[in-house]
């Protein structure tokens, strides 16, 4: 039986295969998305069941990509950010 399906949204390819590679040692399977849009495109194609969000993307921002899944969907979504201030780490 294959495992979840995890969509890492990151524009960053090391930080990318990280994940990936975390999360298939773990059982998960991984579709990948480097920008927004594409998020938006492999969310409404894959339905995964768990998406790990960049907030810092091209084209579409994580908190806009955020906002248009949770008009649709209450898929679970886990924050990665690079932003180090405080208000910044609690949206």
């Amino acid at each position: 039986m294959p495992g979840e399906l995890v969509l890492v949204v990151e524009d960053e390819p090391q930080i990318a295969d990280t994940l990936e590679r975390y999360l298939r040692a773990s059982g998960f399977r991984t579709e990948r998305a480097g920008d927004g849009e594409w998020a938006l495109e492999l969310w409404r194609r894959a339905r995964p069941d768990l998406i790990l969000l960049d907030l810092m993307l091209p084209k579409l921002d994580g908190l806009e990509v955020l906002k248009r899944i949770r008009q649709e969907d209450k898929t679970p979504i886990l924050i990665l950010t690079a932003k180090a201030e405080e208000v910044d780490r609690l949206l």
